[in-house]
């Protein structure tokens, strides 16, 4: 079917979704003040698409013939509201090098499905880099 490279691709992608999930969430639970208000709602939501993403996965990596990960990525919350869409903006980034890079090897390996699913979050984790970089002013 697939490469245990790219297996080992989707469970790092996993790995990643369920940190980033968690994260947000507890950062939208933390967030105080003002700032806090302004970025709340929209964590939260973010997450939860976060949480999908890692089911998405979870799911094309068992048919796959893999088995997914139960260990999330480091999470990393922050102490201040900046210093949280800070995070968020490079997790961000982390994810779409990685995504792209998933979607290069399933091509490579003629997998057009695992392909197909990476441009759709792709596309969501582009959305979500372009709001943490507008909260940053960038």
């Amino acid at each position: 079917m697939v490469s245990d490279e790219l297996r080992e691709l989707l469970n790092r992608a996993i790995a990643r979704e369920m940190q980033v999930s968690i994260q947000y969430m507890w950062q939208h639970v933390l967030a105080k003040g003002f700032e806090g208000e302004v970025v709340k709602a929209q964590l939260r939501a973010i997450a939860l698409v976060e949480m999908r993403h890692a089911e998405l996965i979870a799911e094309r990596l068992s048919y796959l013939g893999g088995e997914p990960t139960t260990t999330p990525d480091q999470i990393t919350i922050g102490k201040t509201v900046r210093k949280m869409i800070e995070l968020d903006k490079k997790a961000e980034e982390e994810a779409i090098e990685l995504y792209r890079k998933i979607i290069k090897k399933a091509m490579e390996e003629e997998d057009y499905t695992t392909a197909k699913l990476f441009e759709q979050i792709l596309e969501e984790e582009e959305t979500h880099h372009d709001y943490f970089s507008s909260i940053l002013g960038e």
